[in-house]
């Protein structure tokens, strides 16, 4: 047997637009009570009444933005749809200030109207919601979430490491959350009462990363000395210049000069490396020492992206929903078939492109429930660019690509400081590379080929840590 009819409370001082609402929506099997003041609304609500309200703003005893208050205050989870011939970006802010689920300008579209209400009422169920909310609560307070196979696997391999000292490799790609690994490492491990000193080595310019590792003699004493008792964790060690990566085998052999000026010692500090490169690659182009790749390599961690691990997405939602409430964005539930369409996406930017979505919608949309069509909206308006269906892809748009889905892994879609250098540097060397195979490491033909003065490629090539000869 079916249960009671959904019950709809309009307000608005005009009568015609009370009776077509009224009309419309007990058509279509709502139970609808309408008033044209805000006195009788807030009455309504306050004793109980209404799974949804419709209203205008300006009504004759009061504005409803005067009255959204008091109604979030007795019905907190109502959602309030207010529409209003006053169409300016003031009265938009007012609303979404106000908590309203949507605000609709008039005049409307009788059929939007009836597809917004209907949104509004398709709410999960108060005990479903708990639920989810539960579980989002506890998980988002581990470090790592997730219980895919995949995800068993790296907490398998943490857990066999957390007892130990050893050197880890974490690889991955960008946005899987390496950094996350490497600080359950530390959290859970031997020197968990030590610092986490975290660098970014492709967001420090090259010739500024062995002072920012080691010091620069003036007082600073660099993040090795600042880890001494604790952890270094070096994200994105594959873009470590060979000079540095020269003086790091040598805080592993303990030949580092580097002294720790409150013990008058020489740091000891656990490395915990990351890439999102191919070390073994770089190793054979000479890009990397393969001593110190052995070294690091000593235990190795592969975190999965995202696309090996749906099943856990949706804990990631709501995880990531529950952050933003607490951070101060409204807080939202989500329905199935929106995390459905989530699962089915291929997510290039990976946990931190899924968490940068979760933080728009929160920020973007009244809908206290996120369903299929505004994920559907966002994963199109910020899809990867596409190719023309003739003609090969361009270089221009095999960058813009990696381009995007490197914004896309980043906190906030904002990447470090130091990006135009960092970018100008991945072109590079592939093309001096490549150049010097072709003219088989002859620099004064590969000058020419690439339209070069001869000093200012070899100064490049140094700049770069690409060797002289390079391979045919």
């Amino acid at each position: 047997m079916a249960g009671p009819a959904q019950k709809i409370l309009v307000a608005d001082d005009d009568a015609s637009i009370r009776l077509v609402l009224s009309q419309a929506f007990s058509r279509l099997g709502y139970d609808v009570r309408a008033t044209g003041n805000a006195a009788t609304l807030l009455k309504w609500v306050t004793e109980g009444e209404g799974d949804l309200v419709i209203t205008d703003v300006v009504m004759p005893d009061e504005n409803v933005f005067d009255v959204l208050p008091r109604i979030r205050k007795q019905r907190p989870k109502l959602p309030v749809i207010v529409m209003s011939a006053q169409n300016t970006v003031l009265t938009a802010i007012a609303a979404a200030e106000g908590g309203v689920f949507e605000y609709i300008p008039k005049p409307f579209d009788l059929d939007d109207m009836a597809q917004l209400a209907r949104r509004a009422l398709e709410r999960p169920s108060d005990r479903e919601a708990a639920k989810a909310q539960a579980r989002a609560v506890r998980d988002e307070r581990l470090p790592l979430i997730g219980r895919s196979a995949p995800m068993q696997e790296v907490y398998r391999t943490i857990g066999r490491l957390v007892g130990a000292d050893l050197t880890v490799l974490i690889q991955g790609e960008s946005g899987v959350g390496k950094e996350l690994v490497a600080r359950a490492l530390h959290d859970l491990g031997r020197r968990r009462d030590g610092r986490f000193v975290a660098i970014s080595l492709a967001a420090i310019p090259r010739e500024r990363v062995d002072s920012e590792l080691f010091g620069r003699g003036d007082g600073d004493a660099g993040r090795l000395v600042e880890a001494d008792g604790g952890t270094l964790f070096l994200d994105e060690i594959g873009d470590m210049p060979l000079d540095a990566q020269t003086r790091l085998l040598r805080v592993f052999d303990g030949a580092e000069t580097a002294i720790n000026p409150k013990t008058g010692r020489r740091p000891n500090a656990r490395v915990i490396a990351a890439t999102n490169r191919d070390l073994r690659g770089l190793v054979a182009q000479g890009l990397f020492r393969e001593d110190l790749f052995f070294r690091l390599n000593v235990a190795p961690i592969r975190v999965p992206p995202l696309r090996e691990r749906g099943e856990d997405i949706p804990e990631l939602a709501r995880a990531f929903l529950l952050r933003a409430s607490r951070e101060g964005l409204p807080s939202k539930t989500i329905d199935q078939s929106a995390l459905d369409r989530l699962k089915r996406h291929d997510w290039p930017g990976n946990v931190r492109e899924l968490e940068n979505l979760i933080r728009r919608i929160c920020a973007l949309y009244g809908e206290e429930n996120i369903g299929v069509r505004i994920v559907e909206r966002e994963l199109t308006d910020h899809a990867q660019p596409k190719t023309a269906a003739e003609g090969p892809v361009t270089l221009s748009t095999l960058v813009e690509r990696s381009l995007a889905s490197y914004f896309a892994s980043q906190p906030g879609g904002i990447p470090p400081n130091g990006l135009y250098d960092r970018v100008l540097a991945d072109i590079e060397r592939p093309l001096f590379q490549l150049t010097l195979g072709a003219t088989k490491g002859n620099q004064m033909k590969a000058a020419e080929v690439l339209g070069l003065n001869r000093n200012t490629l070899r100064k490049r090539l140094q700049d770069l840590g690409i060797e002289a000869k390079a391979r045919a």
